[in-house]
């Protein structure tokens, strides 16, 4: 079925990223897959292009056009060109860092902080999760203390996206340890200050251009200035913005669903075994069939999904369905294409081979898959 949510100006600027990821990336992802992180260069590049911070008002340097599906198309692109990883941190920056910054800033930290944000010259990343919480946020540890004009913030934050590359840190905090949920706040922390410490760029079964970081706060003082919105609403604020984080994982599961199906098709039209294509078998067609009807009934629930997100419709529960289905749909599709390459398939030079480590994680992260079936099962009131 055609797909009926993108309009002229869509096109023009999938065209432009296309363009952008064939000049700027295609011939570097090798590179950046063994260095275990893309160059600054490549946020600064893409800023230049347009392509950071649509949303980000023009008087401070961006789109001023409040529309997902230009995030969509940047995410579908990457994953396209079998390039997802290096475009995680411009996803997570654009989908995921962004919005905390522009609903939650006054006027001197939006001109502080946004012009940098739309250049790509400040990278941002969030830090949620702490060793032994996980998804529980209600009982983070690290803590923002109230000390005069400053807040003194100790604690340690891990798996963080970006964590390396990072200028501007979102990280959730308590200002009132004695508090649950009441207790959680948002306080921005800057590279370079006194007491904060970046870990290793952590090794990862997958994702492998992608930074992902351990960071430690020891008595780092933070001005009152840099908290996010009012004290103790963190909680409030995190639920607020993970629908669109996870619509932004829905987004990026279909689209790798798609590209391994349209890699598996091309392959199996060629491969040769006893003296015909491997696509003529009926086992293969039959496989190559359930896939491409599931891919496409995904498709459409996240065209929709977005359209109710940029409308302010899309509900927690809709988007932790677009992130349960699209992820295990991901995994499985790139695990049966995988298959069809065969031995091949095993063979890190075929980019079905890294999609298939890089799926693993997106049915953990923004969130688990069993997390996402209990925000559903509790909106059924059974």
């Amino acid at each position: 079925m055609r797909r009926t949510i993108f309009d002229t100006d869509h096109d023009a600027f999938r065209d432009s990223v296309r363009t952008f990821i064939s000049r700027n990336v295609a011939d570097r992802i090798d590179e950046w897959e063994s260095a275990q992180i893309v160059p600054r260069s490549l946020f600064t590049e893409a800023g230049a292009a347009g392509f950071l911070g649509m949303a980000v008002p023009e008087e401070f340097g961006g789109g001023g056009v409040p529309d997902f599906r230009f995030n969509m198309i940047i995410g579908e692109e990457f994953a396209f060109a079998g390039a997802g990883a290096a475009g995680l941190g411009l996803t997570l920056h654009n989908d995921i860092c962004l919005p905390y910054l522009l609903s939650l800033t006054d006027d001197e930290q939006k001109q502080r902080w946004l012009p940098g944000i739309a250049a790509g010259e400040t990278i941002t990343a969030i830090a949620m999760t702490e060793p032994g919480v996980g998804s529980d946020l209600a009982n983070i540890a690290t803590t923002a203390i109230r000390d005069g004009d400053e807040y003194v913030l100790n604690g340690s934050k891990t798996f963080i996206t970006n964590g390396i590359n990072s200028d501007l840190v979102i990280v959730a905090a308590k200002t009132d340890p004695s508090q649950k949920h009441k207790g959680l706040s948002l306080i921005v922390v800057e590279r370079g200050m006194a007491g904060f410490e970046r870990g290793r760029n952590l090794a990862k079964l997958g994702l492998h251009s992608q930074d992902t970081a351990e960071l430690f706060f020891d008595d780092v003082r933070v001005p009152a200035s840099n908290l996010l919105g009012e004290e103790g609403k963190g909680f409030a604020y995190l639920m607020q913005n993970l629908p669109q984080e996870r619509l932004s994982i829905g987004v990026a599961g279909v689209a790798a669903a798609r590209a391994a199906f349209d890699w598996t098709t091309d392959y199996v039209r060629e491969r040769k075994v006893f003296g015909n294509s491997v696509g003529s078998l009926p086992t293969t067609r039959h496989a190559l069939a359930e896939i491409a009807t599931e891919v496409e009934v995904a498709q459409h629930y996240v065209d929709q999904a977005v359209l109710s997100l940029n409308a302010e419709e899309l509900s927690a529960v809709d988007a932790s369905m677009a992130k349960l289905w699209c992820t295990e749909l991901q995994g499985r599709t790139v695990d049966r294409c995988l298959q069809l390459f065969g031995g091949y398939g095993f063979m890190l030079e075929y980019p079905i081979a890294r999609a298939y480590a890089d799926a693993r994680v997106t049915r953990i992260y923004g969130g688990t898959s069993e997390i996402m079936k209990e925000i559903i099962g509790r909106s059924l009131d059974v």
